[in-house]
């Protein structure tokens, strides 16, 4: 059975204006709002509760302080999707893992400092991870500013040729939206927000992710 997988990320409090084509599991990356209000994790919930699909995972990016200042409260107010943050879910037999974090990025939420701390986060990824859903990139892909400034994570990068995620959607860039295959891992920045592209659509047949949009 295909499973179709939706991609999505760095919407800002414009998901009501971006096309999401129907499929089995939406994935968002992160950077649902623009300042992370409770009222703006409210209407992004009920954007949520207007799609079609059966499963739906997000996680936050650094413009969803509420999500790191009132947890609870952030995290209650999402009812239509699953929220993930250094945790995980199986969907269709695909074991999904979720993680908020960044290398340090101006005063925004969820930064660490590169090195030990950022290494640790990414430690926390099972070895049998097939999705890897993150806010930033890894070093190198997808992760070029418009200045020209390389800005991934080399140890997020580390990690993910050590497990080898089938997939691994991230955002956090919009200029560099896109898709990134390796031997191993199809990369996809899903930054469908301003300066973005467009949501991103893979399916996946049991053996091989393919992009189908």
């Amino acid at each position: 059975m295909t499973v179709r997988i939706v991609c999505v990320s760095d919407t800002h409090a414009h998901h009501w204006e971006v096309d999401v084509p129907a499929g089995d599991v939406l994935l968002h990356a992160g950077d649902i709002s623009t300042r992370g209000t409770l009222a703006a994790v409210e209407d992004f919930d009920r954007w949520l509760g207007t799609l079609p699909h059966p499963h739906k995972v997000m996680i936050c990016g650094n413009h969803d302080f509420a999500f790191e200042r009132q947890p609870a409260e952030a995290v209650r107010r999402i009812t239509h999707a699953t929220y993930l943050q250094d945790s995980g879910i199986t969907i269709g037999g695909l074991r999904i893992w979720g993680s908020p974090w960044q290398p340090w990025f101006h005063d925004w939420a969820f930064n660490l400092p590169r090195g030990p701390e950022l290494a640790a986060k990414w430690a926390l990824i099972p070895p049998d991870t097939d999705i890897l859903l993150t806010h930033g990139p890894p070093l190198g892909i997808g992760d070029v500013t418009f200045r020209g400034e390389v800005v991934g994570c080399a140890d997020l990068l580390a990690r993910v040729r050590q497990v080898r995620p089938k997939l691994h959607v991230f955002g956090h860039i919009h200029e560099a939206a896109g898709m990134f295959p390796t031997e191993h891992t199809l990369f996809v920045n899903a930054s469908a927000g301003p300066g973005g592209g467009r949501p991103v659509v893979i399916e996946w047949d049991g053996e091989t992710m393919r992009v189908t949009r």
